[in-house]
């Protein structure tokens, strides 16, 4: 019999405000959210305790489940662990930078440049709720995934 193995479904974010981080991921990474999850129309409470973002090419799935409390990453210092980070890839550093600007704009904060390595251009920023992700180059001629 072939050996089989379970299928990764969502990669899930704990947050004290899930609708805040869940934007802020679909406006970066432009993903669109579950049929169900949209925000409320304006003016209505926002009552979403799990909410899930759908890539476009429905490959990978991004949630947001809301907590209490939630002890913000201090990385690169050890007090309170990463927990999870994202690896992101970009084809090129002129599209390293755009994306730098956008992650930026949307609130993301940066945590360390790496921009001048040769090997690996990178980026590493925190999230609004302080989750640790990265923005680095993988040509599109790599073998890398």
């Amino acid at each position: 019999m072939a050996e089989s193995f379970p299928t990764l479904r969502s990669t899930v974010f704990d947050a004290t405000d899930p609708r805040g981080l869940a934007e802020f991921y679909r406006r970066l990474l432009g993903y669109e959210y579950r049929p169900g999850d949209e925000p409320p129309p304006a003016g209505e409470p926002d009552a979403s305790d799990w909410l899930v973002l759908l890539a476009p090419n429905g490959r990978a799935r991004l949630a947001f489940q809301g907590v209490p409390e939630l002890p913000r990453p201090t990385w690169p210092k050890p007090d309170v662990p990463q927990q999870l980070h994202l690896d992101l890839s970009v084809p090129d550093t002129a599209e390293l930078l755009a994306q730098h600007e956008r992650a930026l704009g949307l609130g993301a904060t940066m945590l360390y440049d790496r921009f001048d390595d040769p090997v690996e251009p990178l980026y590493v920023y925190a999230d609004p709720a302080g989750h640790p992700f990265c923005i680095f180059v993988v040509p599109p001629d790599s073998n890398e995934l």
